[in-house]
Formats: C-alpha cells, sequence, structure tokens
C-alpha cells in the first residue's frame, strides 16, 4: 500500500474529519467570544469601574529610554483573555452536560425483550415439567 493512498485511507476516517470540523468550528467560537468580551463586555464594566479600558491596564517596569520602548507588564489584557477563557470554559461545559443527559436518556429506557412465540412459550412449558419430573 503506498504511502498516498495510507494518508488518504487515515485522513477520510470518520473521526479525523470530525475533529478537523470541531476544531474549525472552536476557533470561529473563539474568535466571536472574544469580540463579546472585547466589545460588548468589558467596555460596561470598564465604565462602571470609573472609565477604565482594560487593555490599558498595566505595570510599567522599565521606563522607556531613547529608541527602546517601556516595558510593562499588560495585566490588563490577561484579565480579558481570563474571562475568554471562563465563557469558552461554560460554554464547552453545557454542551457536554446536554450530551451526557441525552446519552443517560438513551441508556435508560432499555428495550424491551422481545415477544416469546407460541413455540418458544410450549418449548419453556415441556422444559419446565421435565424438571420437575
Amino acid at each position: 500500500m503506498s504511502m498516498m493512498t495510507e494518508f488518504r485511507d487515515f485522513a477520510m476516517r470518520g473521526n479525523v474529519v470530525d475533529m478537523a470540523v470541531g476544531i474549525v468550528i472552536g476557533g470561529a467560537f473563539g474568535k466571536i467570544v472574544s469580540s463579546f468580551v472585547n466589545d460588548v463586555l468589558m467596555p460596561p464594566i470598564g465604565m462602571a469601574l470609573g472609565g477604565v479600558d482594560f487593555t490599558d491596564l498595566s505595570v510599567k517596569l522599565k521606563e522607556a529610554s531613547g529608541e527602546v520602548a517601556a516595558v510593562t507588564l499588560n495585566y490588563g489584557t490577561f484579565v480579558q483573555t481570563v474571562v475568554d477563557f471562563i465563557i469558552i470554559a461554560f460554554a464547552i461545559f453545557m454542551v457536554v452536560k446536554a450530551m451526557n443527559s441525552l446519552k443517560k436518556k438513551k441508556e435508560a429506557a432499555p428495550p424491551a425483550p422481545p415477544k416469546q412465540s407460541a413455540e418458544e412459550i410450549l418449548l419453556t412449558e415441556i422444559r419446565d415439567l421435565l424438571k420437575k419430573n
């Protein structure tokens, strides 16, 4: 089997394609959440805290000198990233919780045993009579 055929078989396997779709959708979802946090959620929070823009929150570790830029610790950007993570983690938690509840519903309702035919009932009665004797 050639390397290309083997790779094609691997790449077209159902799990690999599902994973690729999940990664693409996850990337797009991450961008949506980042935009939501940066453009919708953080401005009102910053306004409530006295007009603070979280992207500007930083601590100068070293002042700028000449053409060398100042060294800063940008903790405001970190706060926004943490909020992004919390929202994404909560959304994934809700999806996994919904999937688990659907899985439990499927497991909770086992199928009823098939109804015995007349022959099976008769054979069972014969077996029981033979056991008594």
